[in-house]
């Protein structure tokens, strides 16, 4: 059983920054493929980013690229999201995912991922 758990949302101003991070107790951190994915009011869950076990590739959703940074540091079972440039349109609870070996496009795929975290809360007022 692999439990995740998001922190570091909140409430910023358009242009601001967070920094979400993910951990987990598990041992085998370093074989998950992971992801994270947002879901606001009234919508579908969506893909963000996505990152390979080893970190050596990093995914990102079209509205993202550029604003958006996926990082995981395996010696501490911990994944991040910094977010920068942030915008009204990015609030929503964001999920991170894990799953075993992904292929580069399941892992784009919400229903790909069988772990999922509690969800962070990020408010992005204009």
């Amino acid at each position: 059983q692999v439990q995740l758990v998001e922190s570091g949302g909140g409430l910023v101003q358009t242009g601001g920054s967070l920094r979400l991070s993910c951990t987990t107790s598990g041992r085998t951190f370093g074989s998950y493929s992971m992801a994270w994915f947002r879901q606001a009011p009234g919508k579908e869950r969506e893909f963000v980013a996505a990152i390979t076990r080893s970190g050596g590739s990093t995914f990102y959703a079209d509205s993202v690229k550029g604003r958006f940074t996926i990082s995981r540091d395996n010696a501490r079972n911990t994944m991040y999201l910094q977010m920068n440039s942030l915008k009204p349109e990015d609030t929503a609870v964001y999920y991170c995912a894990a799953d075993f070996i992904l292929t580069a496009q399941a892992m784009l795929n919400k229903d790909e991922y069988d772990y999922w975290g509690q969800g962070t809360q990020v408010t992005v007022s204009s």
